[in-house]
């Protein structure tokens, strides 16, 4: 009974953020309602058992990408009225985005695969039952080839997003490492032996 009532609490503080980031004017208040819904899904994770998936929820997401998020909206002091100019004409086509997600949202609640009875005999686990562990075997076990397909294609991703930004400009000025790892003191440092002025050695 507890667990309902807590996954009612958690689940609307979940939707009232989600809402928020996509309704707020301000971006830092979006990112800051989206770290608010990523705490909530971590309480989510946790209700399901899924204690691993939650820390990392908390720690990858909320401590590092919105942090980084939010130092980058902040940097780019991004111009809101400016974005928001012709926002209109793109109106018929989000509500038809939104209504197949609620015509899909609805096949899906309306399924038999679907409610309360097929979660009344869910397999409790021990106290002594590892979710890490489980979580690892099952994915370099059964998803092992998923697993790594999925971990190529965020390889290519990050090589094709580094190879975007890194643009040849004239005027700039790039770092050379053979030429550093090549670099000798006596070739960067030179000593001068200046003559000494008269009454100097006498202080």
């Amino acid at each position: 009974m507890i667990e309902s009532i807590l996954f009612y609490i958690f689940a609307g503080i979940l939707l009232a953020a989600a809402i928020g980031v996509i309704t707020a004017r301000n971006p830092v208040h979006s990112a800051l309602l989206l770290v608010l819904a990523f705490f909530n899904s971590a309480v989510l994770w946790m209700l399901l058992e899924a204690e691993f998936l939650a820390l990392v929820l908390i720690l990858v997401y909320v401590g590092a990408v919105m942090v980084l998020f939010l130092f980058v909206v902040m940097m780019l002091d991004i111009n809101v009225a400016g974005m928001r100019r012709g926002f209109a004409r793109y109106l018929p086509l989000a509500l038809i985005v939104v209504a197949a997600i609620i015509v899909q949202l609805a096949l899906v609640f309306t399924s038999d695969q679907f409610g309360a009875q097929m979660l009344a005999d869910l397999e409790r686990y021990p106290a002594d039952y590892n979710n890490t562990a489980e979580l690892g075997r099952l994915l370099y076990t059964v998803y092992v080839y998923p697993f790594e397909i999925a971990a190529v294609i965020l390889l290519v991703a990050i090589i094709a997003a580094i190879s975007l930004t890194l643009r040849r400009r004239e005027g700039t000025r790039h770092q050379n490492v053979g030429r550093q790892v090549q670099a000798r003191a006596k070739d960067r440092v030179r000593l001068v032996d200046l003559p000494r002025r008269q009454g100097e050695g006498d202080k």
